[in-house]
């Protein structure tokens, strides 16, 4: 005959008991911040015994197992009987596995998001790189060609300073292709001076006669013996003359340029034939006369 325990509501649960509730509080916590809600907590009868909430729980040995709570009558200290809660184990195990899985795949999906993003980021850094470095190396082609450019354009612009001083320092023939008919310091009586100031050049009436260089007109009209004729004040200060001319093409005051010109060839004044009367003098006075073949040989002309 099996004797009964005084039950009470401060009485200590029976083995039985604590061992159910230990198994139900093993399976809770196996699933504690995974599928915590799949599990709930025992709950306690009014007459102090511990009843599991829906579900089932583990085994200690893995298996499908029934968790029972036990209690006892109050009165007459015999089990009153248990509570059955059910637990898929499996179940459970599997969740938990997809739940790690799920978590791991979202780990490692967040990873290579977050990798795939920073190589975005530095690709966009290495591209706006290289677009500054294409902007800095096109202007600085820029630059340079403008440099270019301004040193062809200060090179043709020294050139043609050089060129037109040379053209205004050039000097030329009085009659183009023409050829000295008497020298300088001729003798003879037909010259008031008994000898020759100046050279004549060969020349028909009408042949245009043209500065030698470039210089301003002193002098343009009837000269005496001279006939009509022409008086230059050269850029460099020198004198030149041209006479017998036929007709005059300037004034006073006017300047010309080399190859300018200034009348046509004849033989008016003292002449006894067409011909052109050129002299070189260092003023504008009568008898300040120079060689006419050195003065225009040391400015250049082949005569």
């Amino acid at each position: 005959m099996a004797l009964a325990r005084s039950t009470g509501r401060h009485r200590a649960p029976g083995r039985k008991t604590r061992t159910s509730a230990g198994f139900a509080s093993a399976a809770a916590l196996a699933t504690t911040g995974v599928v915590g809600t799949l599990a709930g907590p025992a709950l306690a009868t009014d007459d102090g015994s511990f009843a599991a909430d829906a579900g089932s729980v583990a085994t200690p040995d893995g298996g499908v197992g029934t968790a029972t709570t036990n209690s006892t009558d109050s009165t007459d200290g015999t089990t009153a009987g248990a509570t059955p809660v059910t637990m898929d184990a499996a179940v459970t195990g599997s969740t938990i596995v997809q739940t790690a899985r799920a978590q791991h795949t979202l780990t490692a999906q967040m990873l290579s998001a977050h990798s795939l993003s920073d190589e975005v980021a530095d690709q966009a850094v290495i591209q706006k790189r290289e677009a500054l470095a294409r902007m800095e190396a096109a202007a600085e082609a820029r630059r340079k060609a403008e440099a270019r450019a301004n040193e062809i354009r200060e090179a043709k612009e020294r050139a043609a300073r050089e060129a037109e001083r040379q053209r205004l320092n050039a000097y030329r023939l009085p009659i183009v292709g023409s050829h000295v008919t008497t020298d300088y310091r001729a003798g003879g009586s037909q010259w008031s001076s008994g000898s020759h100031s100046g050279i004549d050049f060969h020349a028909s009436t009408g042949t245009p006669v043209v500065a030698v260089g470039a210089g301003t007109v002193v002098e343009a009209g009837w000269g005496g013996a001279y006939g009509y004729n022409v008086v230059l004040k050269m850029n460099d200060g020198s004198y030149t003359q041209y006479g017998h001319l036929s007709s005059l093409s300037v004034s006073v005051g006017r300047s010309v340029m080399p190859g300018d010109q200034l009348g046509r060839a004849g033989s008016t004044g003292n002449s006894t034939g067409a011909h052109l009367h050129f002299e070189a003098r260092t003023s504008a006075d009568y008898g300040s006369d120079v060689n006419p073949l050195a003065y225009l040989r040391a400015h250049g002309v082949k005569i």
